[in-house]
């Protein structure tokens, strides 16, 4: 994490940002919102910087606390899953690096919550001064992500950024009648990306997507 690094997005960056939104385009990304959000944030600002001048390639790499920044393209595909409209109220789970919080809260959504387990990265998140100053609309939580936040359910969308051995019951309960949420379920190697829809009466429709491959989602909080 480069928290003490001064804020600096070049032509350079700039540059190599165009070519990574080409080539999600070329992937099969068709959500023009969503490139245009992947354009605007700079990766390289989330990692290390030995990794400034890969950064835009589509690819995971380490973050603190054993865990990782999602490929660009997995980002892309779950954000445009998610179909974010401005005034939505999202919650995360899995803050991780806050690249993705990022792209949800660039998309306008009114606010987001976000959710981290990992106390070593819930508590270097608020190093992020450059961030957290340009989207205020971001709130962050250290706590179990298969319980969520009640207190400020429901949610009109709710992202899960790791492996879910099952669809938490508690999430389902806490989206809104018409939500959608976007999450990796099943244990081992890949997973297979799941939207599941809540309809008005409250049953729920679900419909599968590509496999991926994320960390497990773990319950608790990791002091």
């Amino acid at each position: 994490m480069r928290k003490d690094r001064e804020y600096n997005d070049g032509f350079t960056h700039k540059g190599m940002r165009k070519i990574l939104v080409d080539t999600l385009r070329d992937k099969g990304i068709t959500d023009e919102m969503v490139l245009d959000a992947i354009n605007s944030i700079p990766r390289h600002f989330f990692l290390e910087s030995a990794f400034e001048k890969i950064a835009y390639e589509n690819r995971a790499f380490p973050i603190s606390a054993d865990q990782t920044i999602s490929h660009p393209y997995t980002v892309a595909y779950q954000t445009q899953l998610l179909q974010i409209k401005k005034g939505d109220k999202v919650l995360e789970i899995g803050t991780g690096s806050i690249y993705q919080t990022t792209i949800l809260a660039a998309l306008g959504a009114q606010w987001v919550y976000t959710i981290e387990r990992q106390k070593k990265l819930f508590d270097e998140q608020k190093e992020y001064y450059h961030f957290r100053k340009q989207y205020p609309n971001i709130k962050f939580f250290y706590g179990d992500g298969f319980k969520g936040l009640p207190t400020y359910a429901p949610f009109d969308k709710i992202l899960i950024t790791a492996a879910a051995p099952f669809v938490p019951p508690l999430l389902v309960e806490q989206l809104k009648p018409g939500g959608l949420m976007v999450i990796p379920v099943d244990e081992g190697d890949a997973q297979r990306m799941m939207r599941i829809t809540k309809n008005l009466d409250g049953t729920l429709n679900e419909e599968l997507f590509e496999e991926f491959s994320f960390v497990p989602m773990l319950q608790g909080k990791n002091v």
